[in-house]
């Protein structure tokens, strides 16, 4: 048994040294989102979290990799986080599904495109909307 295990000490050996780069690379990406939300949101006070809002084909939506949807302009923006937002791609295309009516709600599902291709890729599901408005100072 013992032989065994030392024929994949090689593999995993090989297969941390793989991954810890990939680990590395995925929290600075993190990183770099969270920083651009903090820019995005400088200015504005976070209120409480609403399951859902209204879409409409002109509201601006901007993808912050690796964090957030971020729904709006103007005095009110709301930013959405859902599970699985380390997947998030500003270069994706995210298909929203709807279960029905026209709000964008709390486990509506997101499925990522390749912009380029349009094949589907993974599949997220929305979390709760946080709004965010200008502070009056």
């Amino acid at each position: 048994m013992n032989r065994l295990l030392l024929g994949f000490a090689p593999a995993l050996i090989a297969l941390t040294a793989v991954a810890a780069p990939a680990a590395a690379a995925a929290q600075d990406r993190a990183a770099k989102g969270e920083a651009e939300l903090a820019e995005i949101l400088e200015g504005r006070v976070a209120g409480e979290p609403v399951n859902c809002i209204r879409d409409h084909s002109s509201q601006a939506m901007q993808v912050v990799d690796g964090t957030a949807f971020v729904f709006g302009r103007g005095d009110t923006i709301y930013v959405n986080r859902p599970d699985g937002a380390a997947m998030l791609d500003d270069w994706d295309l995210p298909v929203f599904k709807k279960r029905g009516g026209s709000n964008l709600c709390r486990q509506d599902r997101v499925e990522l495109r390749q912009r380029s291709t349009l094949l589907p890729g993974p599949s997220l599901f929305l979390a709760e909307f946080v709004p965010y408005t200008r502070s009056n100072r």
